[in-house]
């Protein structure tokens, strides 16, 4: 039968736990943690690629950012509020962007410097209801691929095609099945293919509480739309789900059951960077004259533990090689030296191998790693050892055997691109 809850494939495979002293976080126990370093990793090497640079930010602030930010009035309620003594009241951070504008401001910006396209990994806590909290999918600490870029504003358009680029190459990766429920173009105009078969898209509009004026959130809206138009991407209107801050395009995948979740998202903010705000400037190619950022903000997995879970459900805990926990499983036919050098040859291309040294029979140690959705298991013996070869086995159970080189380059390749 059929798995498709996370919490199980998450306690069958060994890879998450929640326990009653810490609700709605979880525990990532080994296994799990090697998927969750896997996507970083993954998502770090499309960071050197695409020009962003990764910060840490701290993890509390004091309420006077908060308030600076706007998210007191709009958000405090969702806040882990901590009053340290009399005089100082403290949140554990929901969010990175009002960290990211300190950042922008600690030194002078120059036109040159733009776009300055900053990622952070950190930890992130919001104080979610106990009967909302569910899985992996609600959670009150939990991780996002964020990501906040500030440019001018000429540079708008451009930098919000490379976060669509960089989302439907990210998506990809993931086989998500053909959106068939895409909503009408909007745009009046043949779909663009490339951007309207693993996703579909909201633009989400200004909300009934918002910071800023109605004609800065016009031209806001404008700007998304006009880049959805000139892609020709499918979209339909989500009317005031907008972020106080500004307009945003939310993405929507399907996972193989046909539900929908919203991960993905872009926003488009002319506020937090303003005066009244945290008056944030470059200085333009016109001695003395400064202008203020635009900052775009971005992610693409959204909340890692959602993503995950999303993953668990969508591939049935049987993962691909890249992201797996369980790669590679080699059980020995007596020689264990000729397996421990099968083993290191594979831990040095960062693989993850195991070796079943037990005293079960050879029957038995196959039945184990196919329960624990080892992708491959290897077989070696006193023939292969002679041969320098290995018997593989591949998870639909097809079985070849191969020279030891031919075995590690025929994995290699198949992981090679995540690398």
């Amino acid at each position: 039968m059929e798995i498709r809850v996370h919490q199980e494939i998450g306690q069958q495979q060994q890879l998450i736990y929640f326990h009653q002293y810490s609700p709605g976080c979880a525990f990532f126990l080994p296994h799990g943690t090697r998927i969750y370093n896997r996507l970083m990793d993954f998502l770090r090497k499309e960071y050197r690629k695409r020009g962003f640079e990764e910060v840490i930010s701290p993890n509390m602030f004091h309420c006077e950012l908060w308030k600076k930010s706007g998210h007191w009035d709009k958000y405090k309620e969702n806040m882990f509020v901590l009053q340290i003594d009399e005089d100082n009241v403290y949140s554990l951070k929901p969010m990175n962007c009002p960290g990211h504008c300190l950042i922008y401001a600690s030194q002078a910006r120059s036109y040159r410097d733009l776009p300055l396209r900053l990622a952070d990994f950190g930890v992130l806590h919001r104080n979610e209801l106990s009967g909302a909290l569910r899985g992996l999918t609600r959670v009150r600490r939990f991780c996002q691929d964020d990501a906040h870029i500030f440019c001018r504003e000429d540079q708008i358009e451009e930098e919000i095609e490379k976060c669509l680029d960089f989302l439907k190459y990210v998506y990809s990766i993931f086989k998500f099945p053909v959106v068939n429920n895409q909503p009408k173009v909007e745009c009046g105009e043949q779909a663009n293919v490339e951007y309207n078969q693993n996703f579909f898209v909201e633009l989400s509009t200004r909300p009934e509480k918002y910071i800023g004026s109605i004609d800065t959130w016009n031209y806001a809206e404008n700007c998304l739309e006009n880049v959805l138009k000139k892609l020709k991407i499918n979209y339909q209107i989500n009317k005031g789900d907008g972020a106080f801050y500004g307009p945003k395009i939310d993405i929507h995948i399907n996972d193989a059951l046909g539900r929908s979740h919203q991960c993905g998202t872009i926003q488009l903010d002319f506020n937090l960077s303003s005066e009244e705000r945290f008056n944030l400037e470059y200085a333009t190619s016109v001695p003395g004259v400064k202008q203020r950022p635009v900052i775009i903000h971005r992610a693409i997995l959204g909340s890692f533990e959602r993503f995950i879970a999303i993953l668990m459900e969508h591939t049935q805990g049987y993962w691909p090689l890249w992201l797996s926990p369980r790669q590679l499983m080699i059980i020995p036919i007596r020689h264990n030296q000729y397996a421990m050098e099968v083993q290191q040859r594979l831990l040095d291309l960062d693989f993850y191998v195991d070796l079943d040294e037990s005293d079960d029979t050879l029957e038995k140690k196959i039945v184990n790693a196919e329960l624990l959705q080892y992708n491959y298991i290897i077989v070696v013996g006193s023939r292969e050892e002679k041969d320098r070869t290995v018997s593989l086995r591949s998870r639909d159970r097809k079985q070849e055997v191969l020279s030891l080189d031919d075995c590690i380059n025929r994995l290699y390749e198949e992981v090679r691109q995540f690398k």
